[in-house]
């Protein structure tokens, strides 16, 4: 059977630390960009099937574009131990590769919570991602501070997007941060959502889908 839109892959990638189990949800042969979508902190019980990044990915995949999720060490069938974030940034630098090998398409990063801290440090350097997007940026979580000095220099077009009650990113924590990232950037703060978007997650999506629509222009195979 030819594989489609539609169609998923499952496989593992090769990490440092071992495989890495993933899965990636195909796009059309024309897709404007490739995806990887990154989960939350995996001690506290993030995975690739999180409801934030399963609605991410739906939401990119829509306009035809493929979209990597995977594991990170240590969680689901995926080697190694977690790492702190120290590894795990090589982790999503193997996705991002492996997306970058296969497909001709510039990769649009997207992130939540930890995934979103610990993946921009791959992201923003790596020379084929061309979009950012940051779902439930974290400041202070797991009792460690996240800082994104890295933004201020990244010239890709950037999404920051969080609940107004989101418990690891005040308003006014998430303005600074957002203050401090060059241009192009946007915020969108979904007002009575907390960190993980409970009930919010329709508006999420359709944040995400306005602000792609926008910077990739993409062709008229959206499905939204």
């Amino acid at each position: 059977m030819s594989l489609r839109h539609g169609s998923i892959e499952s496989f593992f990638l090769a990490g440092d630390a071992g495989k890495l189990e993933a899965l990636l949800n195909l796009g059309v042969p024309d897709a404007q960009y490739a995806c990887v979508v990154c989960h939350p902190h995996p001690l506290f019980g993030g995975t690739m099937h999180n409801k934030v990044v399963f609605h991410a990915m739906k939401a990119l995949n829509a306009f035809g574009f493929p979209v990597l999720r995977f594991n990170f060490r240590g969680v689901g069938t995926s080697a190694g131990e977690h790492d702190y974030g120290r590894g795990e940034i090589a982790d999503v630098k193997v996705a991002l590769d492996y997306l970058a090998e296969r497909f001709a398409a510039p990769i649009l990063f997207a992130g939540f919570s930890f995934g979103a801290a610990i993946g921009l440090r791959a992201a923003v350097p790596h020379r084929r991602v061309t979009a950012l997007a940051a779902v439930g940026i974290p400041v202070h979580a797991e009792g460690r501070e996240y800082t994104y000095e890295l933004l201020r220099e990244s010239k890709q077009p950037k999404l920051l997007l969080s609940g107004g009650r989101d418990e690891f990113a005040s308003p006014a924590q998430l303005a600074q941060v957002f203050a401090g990232a060059a241009e192009p950037k946007r915020l969108v703060v979904i007002p009575q959502a907390d960190h993980f978007l409970a009930g919010h997650l329709e508006e999420m999506r359709n944040a995400l889908s306005l602000w792609v629509r926008e910077v990739a222009q993409p062709a008229a195979h959206s499905a939204i």
